[in-house]
């Protein structure tokens, strides 16, 4: 009996998951709000006071340092009346947090302390108001690699699954930690608004039949990707730097020294992890480059992207320019190719989807992931 041969092309999500107000209010919830959210870096948060508001799903988010030293997260909704309690997207509190139209007022553990006329205030059994109670609500919040990860699940996920299916893309469980991510400096930050839905920003990340075509700089340091062949789709391997390759730079020309923790197989070759939903890991020997999205809208997504090297580097104020150069071109290379994409996400043309070769065939598998996490709501 023949084998039956695996079909070239398989089918794509159809345009409206990239178009639809209803899908991307399902993804919201179904998505965002209910998986780990990577909200921020911890270490721009790190004096007691500092906050940031940040967007997840159909939430805003405030995380804020406390006189104790803990990161934590609320909703940034007073209990009062419901006003947002911070509209600036950052700053710093010298001691409580204050809403500006009835002045109640929050302590940095989200407990209420005071409002106006408190003494008089007591609850529906005539009792006086639980502080708690009436305080912020708050949202879990877990720090890894570095970063903040909040989930508005009433029931979070373990957090051990993200740890787990992003140590599984490197089929080694101790890989990623070899990096030291947690303990890295950020050495230079840009945020890119771009104009397109979030999953086409996933689907570029992970292919690379697209590299040959746009990203002539990458395919210098990584000729390997002129196969179009994507690293993640060799769970383990990676890409190797080419032979006359000295760095992961702009000019192939050398760059810092190898982080401390990595082996030596990790050494001259480039791992691309997605950490879904919406963190990309981009590893190299001497550097790490962090992407985390935020998107606004079906065709609108926020990315910053953190390049992260040893303190040595960071504290000396050393050059970075050459190797940040590189991840910025691929970054604006794919953002326009995605933005390039998105029009056409709601021609009838593109009604039904499109279709994946053989080297894009493990986007199927993110495609499922999303029509699984939809599929009570569509």
């Amino acid at each position: 009996m023949t084998a039956k041969l695996a079909p070239a092309l398989l089918s794509t999500l159809g345009g409206r998951y990239y178009t639809s107000a209803e899908v991307f209010a399902a993804e919201q919830e179904h998505i965002f709000e209910a998986m780990w959210f990577c909200a921020a870096r911890s270490a721009d948060l790190a004096d007691p006071g500092r906050f940031k508001k940040v967007q997840v799903g159909r939430e805003s988010v405030l995380l804020v340092r406390g006189r104790d030293g803990v990161l934590r997260a609320f909703l940034n909704v007073c209990r009062h009346r419901g006003a947002q309690l911070c509209v600036e997207g950052e700053g710093e509190v010298k001691r409580t947090l204050r809403c500006p139209y009835h002045s109640w007022t929050y302590a940095l553990d989200g407990r209420l302390v005071a409002a106006p006329n408190i003494g008089t205030l007591t609850d529906d059994e005539g009792a006086p108001i639980d502080r708690y109670r009436y305080g912020l609500v708050p949202v879990a919040l877990t720090e890894w690699l570095g970063y903040a990860w909040v989930c508005l699940a009433d029931t979070p996920p373990p957090f051990e699954d993200v740890m787990a299916e992003t140590a599984r893309t490197l089929g080694d469980p101790e890989a990623v930690d070899r990096y030291g991510i947690g303990a890295l400096d950020v050495g230079h930050r840009v945020v890119y608004d771009v104009a397109a839905n979030w999953k086409l920003i996933v689907e570029n990340f992970m292919e690379c039949y697209h590299c040959s075509t746009i990203h002539p700089e990458l395919v210098g340091v990584l000729p390997e990707f002129a196969r179009g062949v994507a690293a993640q789709a060799n769970i383990g391997l990676g890409a190797q730097f080419g032979s006359g390759v000295a760095g992961f730079t702009v000019d192939g020309g050398a760059g810092f020294d190898r982080l401390p923790g990595i082996s030596e197989e990790q050494d001259r070759r480039y791992y691309a992890i997605t950490v879904k939903p919406t963190v990309f890991l981009n590893l190299v020997p001497d550097h790490v480059i962090f992407h985390r999205m935020y998107p606004v809208a079906p065709d609108r997504t926020v990315v910053e992207c953190d390049w992260l090297y040893t303190g040595d580097v960071v504290g000396s104020a050393r050059d970075v320019s050459n190797s940040v150069e590189l991840f910025h071109r691929v970054n604006l290379q794919d953002f326009e190719a995605c933005e390039r994409t998105q029009p056409a996400m709601s021609s009838r043309a593109y009604r039904d989807g499109g279709v994946l070769v053989p080297a894009e065939h493990h986007l199927a598998e993110f495609h499922s992931w999303v029509v699984s996490r939809l599929a009570a709501a569509l």
